[in-house]
């Protein structure tokens, strides 16, 4: 204790024994200050009562240590006791030994001890203060008996009157409930929330009250209530979705918290929190819809786009239908005819004609131009993923199926679907491409939502799909729904005055892609060209001037045509150019002579840039079925 002494009387003792008990027992936290030194001179057991130092820890630490947060504020206050010799100040906070900062109310004044001036500062805790004037609001309310008390107890407990403002105004439901489940108190936005009254709530297990039954209808036991879970484990519980009740029976969907009140180590009760997410998932749902159909978009997008890119790489091989004879220009009166229609059109011909150019002139001269034309080649679809192809799949309807997969009737919706060798569809599979044709609607493979689509279809086959239904290999209704406007793509030996231009055509196509340049064909070269018999079409014709492109020496094309020398020539003069007239079997065997002779130069190899097929300018497919209709085996 600083020393207070004066005189060493009996009465100086008496007075300096009495200040110093006063200061030491005083109720309010008292301590002394040099300013200058930056340290405290004592304090009394009040002050270390508040603060959890003891005194000697007090009396070692540095003012700035327990005030020193304000630091600023602090020197103002300091100096204004000095100067005035008191002051007053609620800006500087104490730091207790454990950590935490308290707001205090400071009163100061200027003592001089022993020629010296210090500072005996009174620290006013005002938390405390607020708790105690609480304490007494509530011990009031408790004796007038008011129902309000017991709303008030579970906010008061935290401590903060201000809680119970916000409660009163958040727009969210709040309620308490005490051990037994009876609500104690319900804030303003959970009455309306319900539709209800605090006659309704207070006092009443709010389970049975709202949260009774689950969304389906079914019951919703007590027990298992997560709101009252809180209450037994005192750990907090949260619904993500659950449905409370209206008054009015009206269910609605709510996320909620409910919190476990605990005071003196034991569970009092509990808040819940909840609410109404029925706006949150209208609009979740929306964007969810809106993402479905973003993502059927863009998968839809993919597609197109890798179909595009598909057919980009598919060399054009015409720009054209290309020709002046009779059969082209009957040819292109029947394009113009259909093209104004949704007519559906069946192009027959063989292989390598041009069937394709044909459908595509089609489309082109039609109303559905700016629309896609998607093509399938038939005979290139494993039989178990027609459905998929044609009409598409949604994820995890089969094995392998990670994704939503647009068909291509989709793709083509609105625009032109060009069916090439259509009667390779499996016969146990064209009732289902007869009902999208018959009713304009498909569902995808795993789906079963009914989809509309818009497509005009033009079939292309080199068989005789009418002679195929006779003998049951091909629908009959299938054939006529296909067969509305039947084209032939004639062969190119039926088209002999064309043969020059389109040689001439190709061979300038050729020229310009392999970077040859002044190319020539001679007149023996037309001549052979024309006595040829094209087994491959026009096909045929545009990979021999290529290779006469490929081999040319000094600007002269070399054809290279494969010639039966065992066959005999018939020769008739005409104009002076000598025309070789085959009769059929010559025709047959002279191909099956060609065909035998490519296939032991591909060492029998049907598919790929180095196989017989593109050898002879025809596909895969129809070579294989040549191969197996003549008999052909590379054994022998």
């Amino acid at each position: 204790m600083f020393d207070l002494m004066d005189s060493n009387d009996e009465w100086g003792k008496l007075a300096y024994w009495m200040r110093n008990a006063a200061f030491e027992q005083c109720p309010e936290p008292l301590m002394v200050l040099d300013p200058v030194n930056n340290r405290y001179v004592d304090c009394n057991i009040a002050a270390t009562n508040l603060l959890g130092y003891s005194r000697q820890e007090i009396l070692r630490m540095p003012i700035s240590a327990i005030h020193g947060q304000e630091l600023g504020q602090l020197i103002v206050f300091t100096e204004q006791v000095l100067a005035q010799g008191q002051a007053w100040s609620n800006r500087i906070s104490c730091r207790l030994k454990n950590e935490l900062r308290i707001p205090v109310e400071l009163s100061g004044a200027r003592a001089i001890i022993k020629r010296q001036e210090y500072l005996v500062v009174a620290m006013h805790d005002v938390s405390s203060t607020e708790r105690s004037r609480d304490q007494a609001e509530a011990d009031r309310l408790v004796r007038g008996g008011l129902l309000e008390w017991k709303h008030l107890q579970s906010v008061f407990q935290q401590g903060e009157r201000e809680n119970f403002l916000m409660l009163t105004s958040v727009g969210d439901g709040i309620y308490c409930v005490d051990t037994d489940g009876l609500c104690t108190f319900m804030n303003p936005a959970g009455m309306r929330l319900f539709g209800r009254s605090d006659s309704d709530v207070l006092g009443h297990n709010v389970h049975y009250v709202h949260h009774h039954t689950h969304g389906d209808g079914s019951h919703y036991p007590v027990e298992e209530c997560p709101i009252y879970a809180a209450i037994r484990d005192g750990v907090v519980h949260e619904g993500c979705q659950e449905v409370f009740w209206k008054h009015d029976g009206t269910p609605f969907p709510v996320e909620f918290t409910s919190t476990p009140i605990i005071q003196d180590s034991k569970i009092i009760g509990a808040v819940v929190v909840f609410r109404d997410i029925s706006g949150r998932l209208r609009t979740e749902q929306q964007l969810h819809e809106a993402l479905e159909e973003l993502e059927e978009l863009k998968s839809r997008l993919e597609d197109e786009n890798a179909y595009l890119q598909q057919e980009f790489l598919i060399e054009q091989r015409y720009s054209g239908i290309i020709g002046e004879s009779a059969v082209v220009r009957r040819l292109l009166e029947q394009i113009d005819m259909v093209a104004q229609t949704d007519a559906n059109v069946l192009i027959t011909g063989e292989s390598g004609t041009g069937k394709e150019l044909i459908a595509r002139a089609i489309h082109e001269a039609s109303a559905r131009r700016d629309k896609p034309m998607i093509r399938v080649n038939c005979a290139a679809i494993p039989a178990e993923l027609f459905e998929s192809e044609f009409f598409g799949h949604i994820r995890g309807a089969f094995t392998g199926a990670v994704r939503d997969r647009i068909g291509r009737f989709e793709l083509a919706n609105g625009g032109t679907l060009f069916l090439d060798e259509v009667g390779e569809i499996p016969l146990e599979l064209q009732s289902k491409l007869l009902r999208v044709l018959q009713e304009g609607q498909l569902e995808r493979v795993g789906e079963e939502r009914t989809r509309d689509v818009n497509v005009r279809v033009i079939a292309a086959t080199n068989k005789d799909l009418q002679l195929e239904a006779k003998r049951q290999r091909f629908r009959e209704d299938l054939y006529f729904r296909l067969n509305v406007f039947p084209i032939h793509s004639p062969p190119l030996r039926e088209r002999g005055s064309d043969i020059v231009v389109l040689a001439s055509h190709f061979l300038e196509q050729a020229c310009q892609k392999f970077g040859q340049e002044n190319t020539r064909l001679r007149q023996a070269d037309l001549r052979q060209l024309q006595q040829y018999p094209w087994p491959g079409n026009i096909r045929e014709l545009q990979n021999v001037m290529e290779r006469a492109a490929i081999t040319s020496r000094n600007g002269r094309a070399l054809i290279d045509l494969p010639v039966n020398e065992n066959a005999p020539n018939l020769t008739a003069e005409s104009g002076g150019n000598s025309v070789v007239i085959l009769s059929d079997d010559e025709m047959q065997a002279k191909l099956r002579s060609n065909m035998l002779a490519a296939l032991e130069q591909t060492d029998w190899k049907l598919f790929g840039e180095d196989g017989a097929a593109a050898l002879l300018g025809m596909k895969p497919t129809t070579l294989a079925s040549r191969i197996k209709r003549m008999g052909l085996n590379g054994r022998k």
